[in-house]
Order: structure tokens, then sequence, then C-alpha cells
């Protein structure tokens, strides 16, 4: 008499899962990469007719800042905007299209907890913005010809502004039902806010009560900040925008965990 068959026991891990984290993360790289053309080189060619047309309109007026050109103000700023709408776009396109074609299962259904769903995701849609950003510096350098002055500021704004905003893309993903909830975030919300953050201008040079309203405006401590390391000079308060970003950033990212822990809007 043979003895009755177990159904295999679930496998067990100590710590992460490090190959499903990695087989997650190179998912969402291979899948923006795929469409390279539309994910990576069209958002250059869009900051590139930014930089021309507004370097052109305000020819010959006067410096936003004292002793700074006005292409080398905007070219940081552009990369940074670059950044920021690439890193959203990728991590809330992903989870919006898996949701919508009912491929959610996919990454739902393997040994993955909420904290390595949260990184996979996270870290590729950082991934794609430092990406675009990184080829968005490329091609404004001829134009801007900015140096930089301090590469802590460069890279940890980069790094906390890319993860921020995927981390906030996983959000707008769940939180979306169909690609018209998502458009209302990307254009009442992201792009509003990125436009309105000194990425053209400086802000000290709006009027009240304007200019204090965008001292409230998280993208411009992003962009302050980047902008900071590359002609170190910024308008707002370093440290709190070092301290702000850090702080909005685990927030998101707790946010994040509590959605993929309880399967809001996933598994339903």
């Amino acid at each position: 008499m043979t003895a009755p068959v177990s159904p295999p026991a679930p496998r067990t891990y100590n710590g992460l899962n490090w190959e499903g984290l990695k087989t997650l993360y190179l998912k969402e790289v291979r899948r923006f990469w795929k469409v390279g053309a539309q994910t990576v080189f069209a958002p250059v060619v869009t900051t590139l007719l930014y930089m021309m047309v507004f370097v052109v309109a305000v020819q010959g007026a006067r410096q936003p800042i004292p002793g700074v050109d006005f292409a080398v103000f905007v070219g940081p700023g552009l990369i940074m905007m670059a950044i920021l709408n690439n890193a959203f776009a990728n991590a809330s396109s992903s989870l919006i299209q898996a949701k919508i074609m009912g491929t959610a299962t996919d990454f739902l259904t393997p040994p993955l907890s909420p904290l390595e769903l949260l990184l996979g995701f996270g870290l590729g849609a950082a991934t794609r913005g430092l990406l675009v950003g990184l080829a968005t510096a490329i091609c404004v350098w001829p134009f801007s010809r900015f140096g930089i002055e301090h590469l802590w500021a460069v890279v940890y704004f980069s790094l906390i502004a890319s993860l921020l905003l995927g981390l906030m893309g996983v959000l707008a993903g769940v939180w979306s039902e169909k690609f018209d909830h998502l458009a209302v975030v990307q254009n009442f919300v992201v792009m509003p806010m990125t436009f309105l953050s000194g990425t053209f201008y400086a802000v000290d040079a709006l009027p009240e009560p304007f200019a204090t309203i965008s001292h409230y405006n998280p993208f411009f401590y992003l962009i302050d900040g980047f902008r900071y390391g590359f002609i170190g000079q910024a308008e707002g308060v370093l440290a709190i925008g070092v301290i702000s970003s850090f702080v909005l950033t685990v927030i998101a990212g707790w946010a994040a965990y509590e959605v993929f822990r309880r399967g809001w809007r996933l598994k339903s």
C-alpha cells in the first residue's frame, strides 16, 4: 500500500527572496526597454524642445539667479523634470496595465512578500527615471554647459526623486481602475507640481502669495536641491529639501507596502 501523497510545503526564505526580487525588477526594466524609443528617447526629444523654446524665448532677459545664465539654470531643472515624470509613469503604467489585462496574478501568485513587490516596482521605476535623466543630461549639456559643484546633491536628489515618484506611481497605479483615472493624477497632480516648482523660473521672483506657496511644493525642493548640485546656489533651505524628501519617500514607501500587504484593488 502506497503512502498518501502530500502537497508540497510552501517554500520558505531566510530574509528576502532575492531571486524573485531580481526577476520582478528585470521584468520592469525590460518592459520599458523593449519600447525604448517611446520610453527613453522620446522624453529626451521633448526636453530638448523645451530647452530650445525657453532659451530662445528669454534670450537677453534678466537672469533668474544673478551670475547664472538662463540655459545653465534651466538645464538641471529639465533633467529633474524628466526623472520625475518617467519614474512616475513606469510604475503607474505597469500596474494599471496588469490590472486591466488581468495579469496581476503574475506577480501576486509567486512567493513575493509585500516588501519585495515594493522594491521590485519601486526600483524598476527609479531605474527608468535615472536612465532618462542621464540621457537627457547628455543631450542637454551641449546647450547648457553646466558643471558640477556638489556631486552629493546631484546623486542624492536624483536617487530620492526617482524613488519617491516611483512609489507615487505605485500608489496611483493601484488606485486607478482605468487609464482615465491615471490620467487625472498625471495631468492634475504630477504635471502641475512639476511645472510650478521652479523648473523654468526662480520662485522667489513670483509675487506673493505665490512665492510662499511654491515653497510648500515638495517638487520645488527636489529641483532646487538638484540644481544646487550643478550651480552651487539654492533658492530654498537645502536642509529642508533633504529632510522633507526623505520623509516623503518613507511615507510613500509605507503606504505602498500597506497596499501590497492588504491587496487593495489588486486581489478584488
